[in-house]
């Protein structure tokens, strides 16, 4: 099973909007054929293992990091695949959160006489598709908030010096992060001070997650590098206020804009966002777009890179601005997950405590 899990993981960020599955075929003792879900539409987990299996199936043990599908999508049921191609033994580490499917791959297992077990390295695999369970259960994107800061918490220096904060290192493995989200999320400030491209920047290509621009005025400049840089598509959030001229200009670049009429309200955002099929978002905002996601409650996982330096100054920017909590009890609580170097920096990660404020409610 954790070389199931090693299998999904390795493709995380290519099969959004479906989870990341892998699984394992095992007869007599030894790996006969194993298999990973690799892209929406494309052949599931099971399907490459089992046919990797060929005959070698019958009788065997197939290891499946989530629940077999039992109902027609795009791709035929898992479930009744496994059937026919005489497996013995299904073991499941984590049960799928789809309503379309909850339970009834494994009841249909059982009840064609296959010895089924669950719950094996089960934390592990839902782990790894947190953002599907999330987008399931909500229909809003799963939000994963990126800073980099000095050992005393600045982002930047008192005079808006940032580059760069961390190294090589903690740099490259933020593309990574890119790489397995749907979309990333910045506000027009950073877009104004920086003119990045957000794009994903890793050692044999990634995906490049769809650039999501806060722009309450449609202030970003007509020659940014988000708007004529076509690897990618750009949206650009704005309020209902900007004149249609202006927008025209920006439609003529092929540049989708989501007009938010009573001005830019991120929990109403993220069930739009998720009506537009985004489930996992990426925020690599400055201090006041942190802040807001911040105050709103709608992070579940943040990612902080701490660099072995000290700027000080009572001006200089800290990672989340606006005017925060006014008490200790409102502070969102998180869990530390993960600790680790990265070249010279630390990562560090903490989630959201299940149940606290508005992330967690189902729409």
């Amino acid at each position: 099973m954790a070389l199931a899990i090693d299998l999904a993981a390795a493709a995380k960020g290519q099969t959004s909007p479906n989870p990341t599955v892998g699984a394992i075929v095992v007869r007599n003792g030894q790996i006969v054929g194993i298999g990973a879900h690799l892209k929406a539409g494309e052949p599931h987990a099971e399907v490459h293992a089992l046919n990797m299996a060929g005959e070698k199936a019958k009788d065997a043990t197939i290891y499946v990091t989530m629940e077999p599908c039992s109902h027609y999508g795009k791709t035929p049921p898992c479930a009744d695949l496994i059937i026919r191609r005489g497996i013995k033994r299904v073991v499941i580490a984590a049960q799928d959160p789809n309503p379309r499917v909850a339970g009834s791959g494994i009841a249909k297992l059982r009840e064609a006489g296959l010895e089924v077990e669950t719950g094996l390295l089960s934390e592990k695999a839902q782990q790894l598709n947190e953002d599907f369970d999330h987008y399931i259960r909500t229909k809003t994107p799963y939000v994963t908030l990126k800073t980099a800061m000095s050992l005393d918490g600045k982002i930047a220096t008192s005079t808006g010096d940032s580059k760069w904060i961390t190294g090589t290192e903690a740099r490259e493995d933020v593309h990574r992060y890119r790489h397995q989200h749907d979309a990333i999320l910045v506000g027009v400030g950073t877009v104004l001070h920086d003119d990045p491209l957000l794009t994903t920047r890793i050692p044999g290509g990634g995906k490049h997650p769809i650039r999501i621009i806060l722009d309450h005025h449609l202030r970003t400049p007509l020659n940014a590098n988000v708007l004529n840089d076509e690897s990618v598509e750009t949206w650009i959030v704005i309020g209902g206020n900007v004149p249609n001229e202006k927008k025209s200009l920006y439609r003529q670049k092929h540049v989708k804009l989501i007009e938010m009429e009573d001005g830019i309200h991120l929990p109403d955002l993220m069930v739009r966002l998720g009506k537009m099929g985004i489930s996992s978002l990426f925020v690599e905002g400055g201090a006041t777009v942190n802040g807001s996601f911040l105050t709103s409650k709608l992070v579940h996982q943040v990612i902080i890179y701490l660099s072995p330096i000290l700027i000080g100054g009572n001006n200089a920017p800290t990672s989340f601005g606006g005017g925060g909590f006014q008490s200790l009890h409102e502070a969102l609580q998180l869990d530390i997950t993960s600790i680790e170097q990265i070249g010279k920096d630390i990562k560090l990660i903490a989630k959201t405590k299940r149940g606290d404020g508005f992330v967690h409610r189902d729409y």
